[in-house]
């Protein structure tokens, strides 16, 4: 059973998880209204994948016999001067994100809360993942410069990607 502030801190992550998934369709209607529908279909997923993050967290505390208690969402950023831009501020709030799964591991090994450990172990594989896709494509994306028809095939190559629901979901 976990505890007290085990509960409060996985539902302040939820919430966390909530605002990045609505970060992301921001981004993604601000790339779609900017004519970059690949990049829109990347950040479309990735909302996709923000949610699932909060429903594995939520799934969690249902599972340990505790309430999900959801929070107001705070506003976020409606418009992005280009795409660098979005991906460096993806990039930033995924490192965020990242010391907020380590706080929560710190939090869960100082209570020896081996269960929650177990959990959040697919979270910290995950934000290696998550920090590695924003990384290249700020890289990609600044190699290119102002060259627009490498920001063509960029924009091509991310209209590719697609959703898989995320892995603790399909037990």
């Amino acid at each position: 059973m976990i505890t007290k502030n085990m509960r409060k801190a996985i539902n302040e992550q939820i919430n966390a998880e909530l605002w990045s998934a609505y970060l992301y369709l921001s981004m993604s209607m601000d790339a779609e209204a900017k004519a970059l529908r690949g990049i829109a279909n990347w950040f479309f997923v990735q909302w996709m994948e923000e949610q699932d993050h909060a429903r594995i967290f939520q799934n969690y505390l249902n599972g340990q016999g505790e309430k999900v208690e959801l929070k107001a969402i705070d506003r976020v950023p409606l418009e992005w001067k280009d795409a660098l831009e979005m991906f460096r501020d993806t990039l930033s709030h995924e490192k965020d994100v990242t010391a907020m799964i380590h706080n929560l591991m710190k939090m869960a090994m100082k209570e020896d809360d081996f269960e929650t450990m177990s959990r959040l172990l697919w979270f910290v594989d995950e934000q290696v993942e998550e920090e590695r896709s924003a990384e290249d494509l700020v890289k990609l994306l600044e190699a290119a410069g102002d060259d627009f028809s490498i920001l063509n095939e960029i924009d091509g190559r991310l209209a590719g990607r697609k959703y898989n629901k995320a892995s603790p979901l399909k037990q």
